[in-house]
């Protein structure tokens, strides 16, 4: 597939990485050389230091023959424009960063007048996955699939009695779990029988919802639901404005601490059951007299990553129920989160999940990034003749960095094993670790060339020619 990604920031630089492979051929354009010169000496990319609203640079770029535009330099009228003028010219699809609230609110009209595909907005897609995880109420951070049907949830090895030590081959379960993954001092590891469990560990554990509920359960985590009532947000930005917007429009009760009077003063306008603060959210006096740790849920969304660990530490000192922090750069989650916060949200990282799954289309039900973008979970259903579903999975000798999390066939779960035989139409969740650069294709998919073959082998692979 041809893809043209205009803009290379850190979200352009991240669906790069993630689209680069031999079956898709990618362009990338920035006026900016610096930008430039770190998207290709990391991956296999064409660079073009050129402005992508003027018509001669698209000509320049090919776009007629291209399959996808993806418009995410820091401007929203330009991604529109750019979207706009990219379809006009012969571009099958475009999609447009857009994250302007005004805008936001009239996507729709916007998306059918331009004749855009899809409009994402980082800000938006981080305060609904933020509302994800305070609605839900529990003590672990999880994510479902298959309907809710199966569920993943991290845990932490130091929060388990007695598993610091084991190997996961000797480790008996009363519930069908399995664990998919684990977090190692920020490195993903695809575990094995022979993996022993260190006490720093987070393990990413996969099974039915009840299963989930009772194995963390046993391990002396409550599974008690907390309702969150009282919110305080900690920087009132694009994100803590549809963060509060939702949240007042479902009952909860907001509060803001902004340092700029002028946004103090447009949150006020805007959200006018909410509680808004013009105030310093570090000065530690300005905090306790409006007792703000004694919130169900602490949110930290400042600019600064700094300032949000240290925010968010100070909250788990008081016992704040629930605390989130928002980083820009993905390798803080895994120290953040180490540290005891409870959820550290990345923008960039979950807006790349976002345009990811809108171009992986049908085939691919869901997707997300994790640990900043080192590894995938992906839910798919696997299809007729797929090499997967001609032996078992010990036969077929997964790579180390893949595994087969769970399966749903005929509304029941089933947790893999080496005898598990795949079959075609089963509903299957699959972690991969991207640096293995494992080779999706052979085993989910026909031995065919095709659209969605190429938008599913996606691996990345400096310096392989590019086969189209």
């Amino acid at each position: 597939m041809k893809i043209l990604i205009v803009g290379v920031g850190k979200l352009g630089f991240q669906l790069a990485e993630a689209f680069s492979n031999k079956e898709n051929d990618i362009t990338v354009m920035d006026p900016k050389a610096e930008a430039l010169q770190k998207t290709s000496d990391q991956l296999d990319v064409l660079a073009l230091q050129q402005n992508g609203v003027e018509i001669k640079n698209l000509k320049q770029a090919g776009i007629h023959e291209t399959d996808l535009v993806i418009a995410v330099t820091d401007d929203d009228e330009t991604n529109m424009l750019i979207s706009f003028l990219s379809k006009r010219m012969g571009c099958k699809k475009s999609i447009a960063r857009v994250r302007n609230p005004e805008y936001s609110r009239q996507s729709d009209f916007v998306k059918k007048e331009m004749n855009i595909d899809y409009i994402v907005n980082p800000e938006l897609a981080t305060s609904a996955e933020i509302i994800r995880y305070l609605m839900k109420g529990l003590p672990v951070h999880t994510e479902d699939f298959a309907h809710g049907k199966i569920v993943l949830a991290d845990v932490k090895v130091q929060n388990l009695c007695g598993m610091t030590g084991q190997y996961l081959k000797d480790i008996n379960y009363e519930e069908k779990v399995l664990v998919a993954a684990i977090n190692r001092d920020g490195k993903v590891i695809i575990p094995h029988g022979e993996t022993r469990i260190e006490e720093t560990d987070v393990l990413y554990v996969i099974g039915e919802k009840d299963d989930i509920n009772s194995f963390t359960q046993r391990c002396g985590i409550s599974t008690k639901k907390k309702m969150t009532k009282k919110v305080v947000i900690l920087g009132g930005g694009r994100i803590g404005y549809y963060l509060a917007n939702k949240l007042l429009k479902i009952g909860v009760q907001v509060k803001i601490i902004e340092e700029s009077r002028n946004r103090c003063k447009y949150l006020a306008e805007t959200l006018s059951d909410a509680l808004v603060i013009h105030g310093d959210g570090t000065d530690i006096n300005l905090l306790e007299e409006e007792s703000i740790f004694e919130s169900d849920a602490l949110i930290s969304l400042t600019g600064l990553d700094e300032e949000n660990l240290l925010l968010s530490l100070l909250a788990k000192q008081y016992n704040t129920k629930k605390v989130i922090a928002k980083v820009s750069r993905p390798n803080y989650i895994p120290i953040i989160e180490k540290l005891g916060v409870d959820v550290a949200v990345n923008p960039v990282t979950i807006t790349a999940s976002e345009i990811l799954r809108f171009v992986q289309g049908g085939k691919v039900l869901s997707f997300s990034l994790l640990f900043g973008g080192k590894a995938e979970v992906t839910e798919l259903i696997v299809q007729k003749n797929a090499y997967v579903t001609e032996k078992t999975l010990k036969e077929l000798e997964l790579p180390q960095g893949l595994i087969i999390g769970s399966v749903l066939r005929n509304g029941h779960v089933i947790i893999p094993d080496g005898e598990t035989k795949i079959t075609a139409g089963d509903r299957v969740v699959i972690f991969a670790v991207k640096e293995d650069e494992t080779d999706f294709e052979k085993y989910f998919y026909p031995s065919k060339r095709g659209l969605l073959n190429e938008l599913w082998n996606r691996r990345k692979s400096a310096g392989k020619p590019s086969d189209l």
